[in-house]
């Protein structure tokens, strides 16, 4: 198992490939990211502890969301025990890898819990969302901009950990160093994957702007519902097109 380096122009390849993958099985894909939804709304329900199992769970499942691109490359149904793929392979290191995203969340939320008093870890605990002049407080805006900057090297060395423990048995240390070192390696081609992603999301939103200027904005939620359900599954069956093009075709059995 080796990382390489790819062209910086494959970061839009990624998104690109995830629609391919998507297209492959859409019903399948949709089904997978429903269930995938449905059951973490269930378990962050759960008095006390459900919000800390949920984000435990992320890295087992984004096994499953690899295990379902490798098949739709492969043109094989799309089943949704496909999905529980993760908890059948190292479980263990998983869990692990799960504990300690928890831990970095807590640590990034009460990084940003010191720039504007708890209002932003408020609203992704809870969900409350907070009254306008927060929002636009510069309190607030330092509070994300802090855990935005912190939250950056957590994601790349979760980018490929889940895989990396599932698929060539690494311990959760080394997939995490791994997954680090493969992402900085390619900081170019991760540097237009989320300028895409940022791209599409800026287009999204002044798309519903304009439909809120017509009178449509009682038709908005209709829309971003549907939306973002469709754009979901290409976002993971891209994480796949990263992890297949960085360490090879072969490198997932």
């Amino acid at each position: 198992m080796q990382a390489r380096v790819v062209a910086t122009s494959r970061g839009a390849r990624w998104l690109a490939e995830g629609w391919q993958l998507f297209r492959a099985a859409p019903l399948g894909w949709l089904a997978a990211v429903f269930g995938y939804w449905l059951l973490m709304t269930v378990v962050s329900l759960v008095p006390f502890v459900g919000v800390a199992a949920a984000a435990v769970l992320v890295p087992a499942f984004s096994v499953g969301f690899m295990t379902l691109a490798r098949a739709a490359s492969r043109r094989a149904p799309l089943e949704i025990g496909l999905l529980f793929d993760g908890f059948r392979h190292e479980l263990r290191t998983q869990l692990v890898l799960g504990a300690i995203y928890l831990a970095c969340l807590a640590l990034l939320l009460a990084a940003s819990a010191l720039a504007d008093e708890g209002a932003l870890a408020n609203w992704i605990l809870t969900g409350a969302q907070p009254e306008d002049e927060v929002l636009q407080s510069p309190d607030f805006l330092a509070a994300l901009a802090t855990a935005a900057a912190l939250y950056l090297p957590v994601m790349l060395a979760f980018w490929f950990a889940p895989p990396l423990a599932a698929w060539h048995a690494l311990g959760a240390a080394k997939a995490l160093f791994f997954s680090l070192a493969a992402s900085l390696m390619n900081w170019r081609a991760f540097l237009i994957y989320g300028a895409v992603i940022a791209a599409t999301m800026l287009v999204v939103r002044f798309a519903l702007a304009q439909a809120a200027l017509a009178g449509a904005a009682r038709i908005a939620p209709v829309i971003v519902l549907p939306l973002a359900i469709a754009l979901l599954p290409i976002l993971f069956a891209s994480f796949y097109a990263s992890y297949r093009d960085v360490f090879g075709y072969a490198a997932a059995p």
